[in-house]
């Protein structure tokens, strides 16, 4: 039996195997509509825009235009085509940041704070209405006064975060344009 085994055409019979095995899964997997997620796709009359914003030093800004890069659009220099005619603009105004307290401990201090991020921008295209946008983004935090330092780096992050979530979505909301 081990004989049997160690032949060439009983491992090649296992490679088949795992080959065969692979092609059910992928075969399965597409036959369900299972699907990778793909980047957003934007509209071809948005693929070259002019970006301007309120503040084009803030990190939400930043992080549009890598994002915007990244969904292989076309950034321009200016709000005017080459051929003179407007072109289509992304108007970032400014985001903020504002905390709410949901919960207090006994002696008073705060335990638990609500981020609400909030942005809002416009986008102009010749020949359409501007389109203005707002949204809310929310996240929850702990507080521990002990930890000062700690948590305030732990919220630097979370805002890192949602800056990096509202530049996605509005990629998103303006693939659905």
């Amino acid at each position: 039996m081990a004989a049997l085994l160690n032949t060439p055409l009983f491992s090649m019979t296992r490679r088949w195997q795992g080959f065969l095995l692979a092609l059910f899964a992928c075969v399965a997997l597409s036959g369900c509509g299972f699907a990778l997620k793909k980047a957003s796709y934007l509209p071809d009359d948005l693929r070259v825009l002019y970006l301007s914003g309120a503040d084009s030093k803030s990190a939400l800004y930043s992080n549009l235009k890598q994002a915007l890069r990244r969904a292989q659009v076309e950034l321009l220099p200016s709000p005017k085509l080459a051929n003179g005619e407007d072109a289509v603009e992304l108007h970032l105004y400014r985001d903020s940041l504002e905390r709410q307290t949901l919960s207090l401990f006994k002696n008073g201090q705060v335990a638990q704070y609500e981020l609400a991020y909030s942005v809002r921008y416009r986008l102009t295209r010749p020949g359409f209405e501007p389109v203005e946008q707002e949204f809310e983004l929310y996240r929850n935090y702990q507080d521990d006064p002990d930890n000062a330092l700690g948590k305030a780096q732990e919220r630097d992050i979370i805002l890192s975060e949602l800056r990096e979530l509202a530049s996605r979505r509005i990629i998103r909301e303006l693939s659905q344009l």
